[in-house]
């Protein structure tokens, strides 16, 4: 006990070093990338290390909902933006404004300066609109976006890469608007009975779906079932537009025109991972008779407990800042700095095909590298906007989702999370369980996080082929009932 004690306390008091330290070395790397932008594009580039008070914008009380109004004409929802885009305090911003409200408290710094005329005609605005302070990056890619303007954002960053698998999307032969869709049906044109949409996690893509499950789905279930991989938008051969904010709404939009709209599917069996288990609890409220069954393995559901801040709270559970295990650490550092994120993509994004043949040649070309396309296939931008705007932005919406699905939704609902998952724990599928007491947990034990899927595909495709075979058995036994 003493022992296991003495080692938490060195892991506190290690991870407090390390990211004190990389706290000032995101600081610092602020200033490099403002003056690497410049001087390789010749413009300052907007990021989220801090608000000004121009950033001040109106906000209407609409039906229940905050809507920013950005133009006279044109309303963007609120709730679909996460703060922990521009809000993550860490210890150097705590001690700066501590040592800030002394200095006020000694009347050497003053508590306010001069009304700008800007803020003065925000504040008297109309009596049904309050103000609301936003990043300046965020509006600068809206107004961007709604105005049709080019901006700042619009053009492909310098760390991101050129190669044609990663732009093919913005070429004129290329389409901006759909997914990239991976598709296998019935051979020898037979239609298909039923359909199944399959959404992978953060920082993956189709290929841990088509490498994986795809090739291990028996003849009989081939000859009933059209199976569809998506790559989400920035990721994998997907779109990855850099003036998207990659919102759950745009998530949704794109597998709306990608799948149900691209291909006529009416109903559909759904199987999700990680973070695509949110876009599928998001499309199971939307099209609650659509759904014939959902699976999802992994989800990143944490309740959040009264009095907390939801976003705050989930960005602080996923990625707690702790140097162990090393997957916290990891998720820490990408999640939680912009700059040091920045310069991971740059690193291994950007050069993805050279480490690919790196990793090709030291194994001698054994091992598939599926899972490194996945993991490197993607853009600075896609990745840190989706994980904010979908994991830590959705910690508001989960609740609802599942109720909806206890209460609206007659489907299957199972449950899959690897016991030695060391990112996100158990304990997220069994609060699940417990918002929806029909859901069926399957905890798999010596399985992480990748290898719930990974390494089982054999038997998980046996388990999905019973799921689907269940759901069809309901509901013949639904409509004999009722003749």
């Amino acid at each position: 006990m003493a022992a296991a004690a003495a080692g938490r306390v060195a892991i506190e008091v290690l991870s407090l070093v390390v990211f004190t330290v990389l706290d000032l070395l995101d600081v610092f790397l602020c200033l490099v990338y403002k003056l690497a932008d410049y001087v390789l594009e010749a413009e300052w580039k907007p990021c989220y290390c801090a608000s000004s008070p121009r950033d001040m914008i109106l906000v209407a009380e609409k039906g229940g909902s905050k809507v920013l109004s950005l133009t006279s004409s044109t309303k963007l929802q609120l709730q679909d933006i996460s703060d922990t885009l521009y809000s993550r305090p860490s210890l150097v911003a705590e001690i700066s404004k501590a040592a800030l409200a002394e200095l006020r408290k000694l009347k050497l710094v003053a508590r306010r300066g001069p009304v700008s005329a800007s803020s003065t005609r925000v504040r008297s605005a109309t009596a049904t609109a309050t103000t609301f302070t936003m990043n300046s990056t965020i509006i600068h890619v809206l107004q961007g976006k709604i105005r049709g303007h080019k901006s700042h954002a619009a053009a492909r960053s310098w760390t991101d890469c050129a190669c044609e698998s990663c732009t093919h999307w913005s070429s004129p032969s290329g389409s901006r608007d759909t997914l990239f869709v991976h598709v296998e049906g019935p051979k020898d044109g037979k239609a298909a009975e039923e359909d199944v949409l399959f959404i992978h996690g953060f920082i993956s893509s189709s290929a841990f779906w088509t490498e994986t499950v795809f090739p291990n789905v028996s003849e009989s279930a081939r000859s009933r079932y059209r199976l569809f991989a998506v790559d989400l938008l920035g990721f994998g051969k997907s779109p990855k537009p850099p003036e998207s904010l990659y919102t759950l709404r745009e998530h949704v939009d794109m597998i709306e025109r990608s799948v149900m709209e691209r291909f006529g599917v009416k109903s559909f069996h759904i199987v999700a991972h990680s973070l695509g288990s949110i876009l599928a609890l998001a499309l199971a409220v939307k099209y609650p008779n659509a759904v014939k069954s959902l699976t999802i393995l992994a989800p990143p559901y944490f309740p959040v407990p009264k009095g907390e801040q939801g976003t705050q709270y989930v960005l602080r559970r996923v990625a707690p800042r702790r140097v162990w295990p090393l997957m916290a650490f990891g998720a820490s550092v990408v999640c939680w700095y912009e700059h040091i994120s920045r310069v991971v993509s740059l690193v291994m994004c950007k050069n993805h095909r050279r480490w690919e043949l790196a990793f090709k040649f030291v194994t001698r070309n054994r091992i598939r590298t599926y899972l490194m396309d996945g993991f490197f296939c993607h853009t600075h931008n896609a990745s840190w906007h989706t994980f904010h705007n979908i994991i830590c932005g959705s910690a508001g919406k989960m609740d609802g989702y599942l109720d909806v699905v206890r209460d609206q939704l007659g489907c299957d609902v199972v449950v899959f999370h690897g016991r030695d998952d060391e990112l996100l724990p158990v304990d997220c599928s069994y609060a699940i369980k417990a918002k929806i007491p029909r859901a069926r947990v399957k905890v798999v034990e010596n399985k992480d996080h990748i290898t719930i899927v990974v390494g089982r595909q054999k038997a998980f495709a046996r388990e999905l082929e019973e799921i689907w075979n269940n759901a069809k058995k309901k509901k013949e036994h639904e409509r004999s009932s009722m003749n």
